[in-house]
C-alpha cells in the first residue's frame, strides 16, 4: 500500500463516519499521509484528526478513536494507533510491503509518471539533453536556469503537468557548455540541481568518482542493484517479492525466526527493522516527491530523495544481504530481498533520468 492508497483508505473512513453521523464535518477532498516524525511511531501518520476536531466539535483523541475502529483490520493496515494529542499512526503488514515491490517492478521505467494516457513518457525533446538544447527565457540564460528548466520539463512530464512554455529550444548557455565539458554532463548538472533554489551553487573544481560524493553514491546504488541481479543469475535465480525474511545474525541464513531468538541474535532487530522500513518508505513516497517538486518548481526536491534512498539501500544491503553467503543455496528470502533491491534500483533509475543524469548499470 502506498501512501497515496493509504490516504485514500483513510479518506473513505472519515466520509463512512459522515455518513453513519458518527462525524458531522465536511469531507475533506484529500487526507495527508507521511512518514512519522520519530523512529517507534508507526510506518505513516496523519493528523486528520486534529484537523476534524474543530469542525466536529469533539477533542481530537475521540475524533481519532472513531476512525481508528472504522481503519482497524483494513487490507494492508497491520496496526493503528493514536499518538499523543490524536495523530493516528499506521503499521503497515507485510502484505503491503510486497505488494508495493510487485507494483515498482510492474511499473518499471513508468514508476512515480502521473500522464494522462498512463504510459511512460520520455520528453527528451521538450526537456533538452547533454550537448542539445533547453527550454528557457532566451540565450542568455545562466547554466542553472537552462538545466532546471530541462529538469522541470521532465518532472511536470511525469507528474502529469501540461507543459508550461510554447517557448522554442534555445542554445545552452555558454557557461553551462564550459561547466559541462569542465565536469562532465553528470556531475555539472547535480551541483547545479542540487541546492534549493535560494541557495548558491558549489562547483566542485574535478568529479570525484567515490562515495563521499552524493552524486556517484546515487549512481553507485543503482549500479549495485543491476549488479545483484547479474550476481544472482550466475547463481540461478531471480527476484520475487516476498517476506525478506529476517536481517543478518537472525534468520539470514535460513534458521527460523524461533532458533534465531533462543540463539540471542534478536538484540539488532529493531534497528534493522527500521532500515527496512526507511527504504519501503522512500520507494512508497518516490510518486508524491515528483509531484511535488513539480508543484513547487523544486527539482532540488528529487535530488535529495535520490541521496536519501540510496543511503537506506546501503544500509539495508548490509542488514538484509540478497545473496546467499558460501555454500548456502537460494532461498524464497533472498528471491524477496533481490526484487526489493531492483525495485530500489528502479526508483534511482527514474529519478536520475528525470534530473537529466545517467544511471549506469556498471561503475
Amino acid at each position: 500500500m502506498t501512501p497515496a492508497e493509504l490516504s485514500r483508505t483513510v479518506l473513505r473512513s472519515v466520509r463512512g463516519a459522515v455518513e453513519e453521523q458518527e462525524l458531522s464535518v465536511p469531507v475533506p477532498a484529500r487526507i495527508v499521509v507521511q512518514p512519522p516524525p520519530r523512529p517507534g511511531c508507526g510506518d505513516y501518520a496523519s493528523n486528520v484528526a486534529l484537523q476534524l476536531a474543530k469542525p466536529a466539535g469533539r477533542p481530537a483523541r475521540e475524533v481519532a478513536e472513531i476512525l481508528r475502529k472504522r481503519l482497524a483490520g483494513s487490507p494492508g493496515i497491520a496496526r493503528v494507533e493514536i499518538a499523543g494529542p490524536g495523530f493516528l499512526n499506521f503499521t503497515m503488514g507485510d502484505e503491503a510491503q510486497v505488494a508495493l515491490v510487485r507494483e515498482v517492478l510492474a511499473q518499471g521505467g513508468g514508476y512515480g509518471e502521473r500522464t494522462n494516457s498512463g504510459a511512460r513518457s520520455d520528453r527528451s525533446a521538450e526537456a533538452g539533453s547533454a550537448d542539445g538544447s533547453a527550454t528557457g527565457a532566451g540565450a542568455a540564460a545562466s547554466a542553472r536556469e537552462v538545466v532546471v528548466a530541462e529538469a522541470l520539463a521532465r518532472i511536470d512530464a511525469a507528474a502529469g503537468v501540461p507543459a508550461r512554455s510554447c517557448a522554442p529550444p534555445v542554445p545552452h548557455s555558454p557557461d553551462l557548455v564550459a561547466l559541462l565539458a569542465r565536469l562532465g554532463s553528470d556531475e555539472a548538472r547535480w551541483a547545479l540541481l542540487r541546492p534549493a533554489a535560494h541557495d548558491p551553487v558549489r562547483v566542485p573544481e574535478r568529479p570525484v568518482q567515490r562515495e563521499s560524493n552524493p552524486r556517484f553514491r546515487v549512481q553507485y546504488a543503482h549500479a549495485r542493484a543491476r549488479a545483484l541481479v547479474r550476481n544472482a543469475g550466475e547463481l540461478g535465480f531471480s527476484g520475487e517479492p516476498g517476506d525478506v525474511g529476517l536481517p543478518v545474525g537472525e534468520g539470514a541464513s535460513g534458521f527460523p525466526e524461533e532458533a534465531a531468538r533462543r540463539s540471542g541474535a534478536g538484540t539488532q532487530a529493531a534497528p534493522a527493522a527500521r532500515t527496512l522500513q526507511g527504504l519501503l518508505t522512500l520507494l512508497a513516497t518516490y510518486p508524491s516527491v515528483i509531484e511535488a517538486a513539480a508543484r513547487l518548481r523544486a527539482p532540488d526536491r528529487v535530488v535529495r530523495h535520490l541521496e536519501a534512498t540510496a543511503d537506506a539501500f546501503f544500509r539495508w544491503h548490509d542488514d538484509f544481504p540478497p545473496l546467499p553467503v558460501g555454500e548456502q543455496k537460494p532461498l524464497a528470502v533472498h528471491r524477496a530481498r533481490l526484487a526489493l533491491a531492483v525495485a530500489a534500483g528502479t526508483a534511482l533509475a527514474n529519478g536520475l533520468r528525470l534530473l537529466g543524469i545517467s544511471a549506469p548499470e556498471y561503475l
